[in-house]
């Protein structure tokens, strides 16, 4: 669920041009690599056999869903012939110009470029594809029948309905991605360069590369986003000092050590999503948002979810009710003896956080002071590029996986995931790690993007059927959990909600329709960037931005218009919110105490739980 621009590799990754290294260094780096490659082909291999025997076919988008929405694209283009016709006298146009501008340098004029790369497209900044001229041609070339063919899509497929038209667009989009030039060894400049160089190194490093992504994929292909080496978590990823002080079979409860001498009377508990690790909220400590709210003052506890297996398959979602959040609150009100509470949910974690509080307002229980939201949609009707993968047929397919394991993978819902930024988030690894040889670096962010977890069957089925696909949340009793309908309207709790512009998870005017499902007029900021740096803008950086404005039409693109813009971090902007929501200062409070003495270290141990590791749930 990424949306951080991932980082080149590291200079030093290039390998050494051959005629600078020692015969017999250079003989033992081949030696090394094609080790490398026998034992991951193997391993490969191996996995994918274990794969057909136990009829595991699954993958994530289904395949047969692609191959109808190619198909359904060609029987537009023979239905549309006309319109076919004039985007291809217009890609010739372009061709044309693009032909003139050519001639043109060969001759020594410097003529305007028939098309400029777009700012964010990584593939093309290589120098060898602006220096060279035919590599200048050949990109040009590609970005003009890109945005040709696509405009094409859009045009001839204006009659099918809403939900074909956007799976036949997106797997457009896919195809045009995957037959960029930059994909292959012998069209882009920059790997020709380097297997000059080293002697065609880099092509054997990348095919071992590619070799252990696929054995790490039990044949399916998992790509290295980023260095675990220098990378560990409670070393320098999810370092915020803090105990475990509750476990149960779904959760561990985290409270983190005080850093200041007083913090306020209410204290902070985070919800935060399952979909993927809570420690999104602290990585590096420069960038960790629960290390700066305990250096604010506040008492932050965060619920860290268990990675599930098979055993999980019938964990519903009024069990992350039951024995998550309110369980949570049930600690955190008898490890602080205070009768009320500040809390924050993310993403699916401010779904359930929403639920929970219309439950409560369903029993009269009024311990939840304030909440924020961060990137949460409680209105499903419009999800945006998510809804390719949302329909009947992909649900029951998904079900049916389900319904043999127990479970989805995460790894397939990273690979969904990972298409809705394909150019940066496969591609653009595809290209660093398999035709360059080189590894990726080590990134935070990246590593935790990596880091998968599993859905419970029966969860899954419920939130992707409620939530996506019929929208019952929004509905005054659509949905009824652990007893009680749920109503949004209830909830009188005062409500901050942090959305951001271009997120293609949670889109801003979604999560800004559903903060007026609730029954009190929520705050509502609207950040920078996407579902994740906009959300992780340490205060102090000058970074992307925020928009604020007190009134709330129904309408978002009118609050839009009338929003003001700050520079800079949201943090502040929430602090100086939640500040009028602590109820005075208290002696900081350790973590734990009598009732709930400390049982390990922060992170905690269910958080280290891998897609392929073992499960030890707690007591």
């Amino acid at each position: 669920m990424n949306d951080q621009k991932p980082s080149s590799a590291k200079s030093g990754d290039q390998a050494t041009p051959p005629h600078e290294t020692p015969p017999d260094e250079l003989a033992r780096r081949y030696a090394e690599t094609l080790e490398r490659l026998s034992a991951g082909s193997s391993r490969a291999w191996q996995g994918w056999l274990e794969r057909q025997t136990r009829g595991d076919f699954f993958t994530l988008p289904d395949p047969a869903v692609a191959a109808k929405a190619l198909t359904s694209l060609g029987q537009q283009f023979l239905l549309h012939p006309q319109r076919a016709l004039e985007v291809q006298q217009q890609l010739w146009q372009g061709y044309t110009t693009l032909w003139q501008n050519t001639t043109q340098r060969l001759f020594g004029e410097a003529p305007s470029p028939a098309h400029e790369p777009a700012p964010r497209d990584r593939r093309f900044k290589g120098k060898g594809w602006e220096e060279n001229l035919f590599f200048d041609a050949l990109r040009q070339a590609y970005q003009l029948t890109a945005e040709q063919w696509l405009k094409g899509v859009h045009e001839v497929t204006e009659d099918l309905d809403h939900d074909e038209r956007v799976k036949v667009e997106f797997y457009a989009r896919q195809l045009m991605d995957a037959l960029a030039p930059s994909n292959f060894a012998t069209s882009n400049p920059e790997v020709i360069e380097a297997t000059v160089h080293t002697g065609g190194a880099n092509l054997l490093q990348g095919m071992a590369n590619l070799m252990e992504d696929l054995a790490r994929g039990e044949g399916l292909l998992r790509i290295k986003q980023s260095d675990a080496t220098g990378l560990e978590l409670g070393k320098n990823i999810a370092v915020t000092p803090g105990k475990v002080i509750y476990q149960n079979e779904l959760m561990q409860l985290i409270q983190y050590a005080p850093a200041t001498e007083t913090v306020d009377r209410r204290p902070l508990l985070i919800v935060p999503p399952w979909i993927n690790k809570f420690y999104i909220l602290d990585l590096t400590p420069q960038r960790s948002f629960i290390r700066w709210a305990v250096e604010q003052g506040m008492t932050v506890f965060v619920i860290a979810w268990v990675n599930p297996d098979e055993r999980y398959a019938e964990v519903a979602f009024d069990d992350y009710l039951t024995r998550g959040t309110l369980k949570a609150m049930d600690v955190v009100a008898e490890v602080t003896g205070e009768e009320t509470l500040n809390t924050i949910g993310y993403c699916i974690g401010g779904t359930l956080l929403a639920c929970t509080l219309a439950h409560q307002a369903a029993r009269g229980d009024e311990r939840v002071h304030s909440a924020t939201f961060f990137t949460t949609l409680l209105d499903f009707s419009e999800v945006g590029p998510l809804e390719v993968f949302i329909d009947e047929e992909q649900i029951r397919y998904m079900e049916q996986h389900m319904e043999q394991r127990g479970y989805l993978e995460g790894t397939h819902l990273s690979n969904a995931f990972n298409l809705l930024q394909s150019a940066d988030l496969i591609w653009g690894f595809v290209i660093n790690n398999y035709l360059l040889g080189r590894e990726p670096q080590a990134f935070d962010l990246l590593y935790w993007n990596s880091d998968s977890t599993r859905m419970p069957r029966r969860m899954q089925s419920f939130y992707l059927r409620n939530m996506y696909l019929e929208n019952r949340l929004a509905e005054p009793g659509g949905i009824s959990l652990a007893g009680e309908a749920i109503d949004l309207g209830k909830v009188r709790t005062p409500t901050f909600f942090v959305a951001t512009e271009k997120d293609h998870i949670a889109p801003w005017q979604s999560s800004y329709r559903g903060a007026h499902l609730l029954g009190r007029r929520p705050r509502f900021l609207l950040g920078g960037s996407g579902h994740i740096a906009g959300v992780i803008n340490p205060a102090g950086s000058p970074k992307y931005g925020y928009r604020t404005y007190g009134h709330l039409p129904k309408d978002p693109e009118r609050w839009l218009a009338s929003a003001t813009h700050h520079p800079g971090s949201w943090w502040p902007e929430w602090r100086h919110w939640i500040k009028r929501h602590a109820g005075g200062q208290v002696p900081a409070r350790e973590p734990g105490g009598e009732r709930f003495p400390p049982i390990e270290e922060a992170p905690g141990s269910y958080v280290r739980v891998r897609v392929d590791d073992a499960i030890t749930p707690g007591g």
